[in-house]
Order: C-alpha cells, then structure tokens, then sequence
C-alpha cells in the first residue's frame, strides 16, 4: 500500500490497516522468522513538521519464529511504537565523505513523496524482534550427538566432558624423571 504524502499536511492524519497472514513473504524456507500468526493491525498517524514528514504508529500482533535452541516454533506478541521521521530532500552524497550528525540518525531520507506502508511495516516488524529467538528460558535444546529435542525427553547418547579444543590434551604423557 503506498501512502502519497502530498495529501499530508501539518494536521495528523489517521491510518489503520490490518496485514493478514498471508501479506508476509518468507526470506527462505529455513527462515526462522515464519511469519503472522493472525491478522497484524497498524495503527498510525502521519503529519507535516516543516519540509520532514512524522509517522507516529503502532503495530500489533504475533508472529511465529523458530527457536534458537530447539527450532521448534512458537508465537511471540508483538506490540512495538513507533516513530519515524521523513525527509524527502536528501543530503547530497555525491561531494566527496559526509558525515551523519546526530539528527540524521533519526531522519529516513526519502526520494519521492509516497510511503510504501508494507516496506515500513516490514522494518518496524524486524526492528522490534528479539536478536535471540527463545520458546522459554528453559529450553533445553537439541542434543548435539543424536540432534533430538531435550524439552521432549532425555537421550541415551554419550558426551564427552570438557571443551573440545582440549580434547587432544588427554593424550599428552608428562615424563617424569
């Protein structure tokens, strides 16, 4: 969905829109994020602020992903704020280095004046994921001899004891004199 800002002025404008699951494209078919677990609902406003654009928003919902230690999937509730700010006149890169003062890490340089929602709305989903995918503090894992999933139950697999960097140190005979 593309916003045209030109139709945007200093008063707020509200936007809801709601993503069904099928909206989400997967990057792989390995990817741990696998996608919406029911509808995402969007709720923003947008205004003019000078010659910049503000986009104030909220998204709710969850999302399925892949845990890290098990990979067994699981929902995670999503309900990131959000802000972002539009500029459509963008520094000129082509002079030489530019350096980014500390306003412009807030500041989305845009090349035109429409707002591709789904893009936004695919970021801010990214942005407000965990950097580890966890189903549960106690997860226990995959057993990395057999590969079964340890919340399921033990295995009867043997594991060595130690670091295995060290392993050829077991072998090593000291002689003493």
């Amino acid at each position: 969905m593309i916003i045209d800002l030109r139709h945007i002025s200093h008063e707020p404008r509200r936007f809801d829109f709601t993503f069904q699951p099928t909206w989400w494209q997967s990057e792989a078919v390995d990817d741990q994020i696998i996608g919406p677990d029911g509808p995402l609902t969007v709720r923003m406003t947008i205004h003019k602020e000078g010659t910049n654009y503000v986009v104030d928003g909220q998204l709710t919902g969850r999302f399925n992903v892949r845990c890290d230690r098990c990979l067994d999937p699981y929902a995670l509730d999503l309900k990131p704020d959000f802000r972002l700010v539009l500029d459509v006149t963008s520094p000129d890169y082509g002079q030489g280095e530019y350096e980014l003062l500390q306003e412009d890490l807030s500041v989305r340089f845009i090349d035109d004046l429409h707002l591709d929602v789904d893009d936004m709305v695919r970021e801010q989903i990214y942005l407000s994921l965990p950097i580890k995918y966890l189903c549960g503090e106690d997860c226990a894992g995959l057993c990395p001899v057999c590969g079964r999933n340890l919340n399921q139950g033990t295995c009867s697999c043997e594991r060595e004891t130690g670091h295995p960097a060290f392993s050829k140190l077991k072998d090593l005979r000291l002689n003493e004199d």
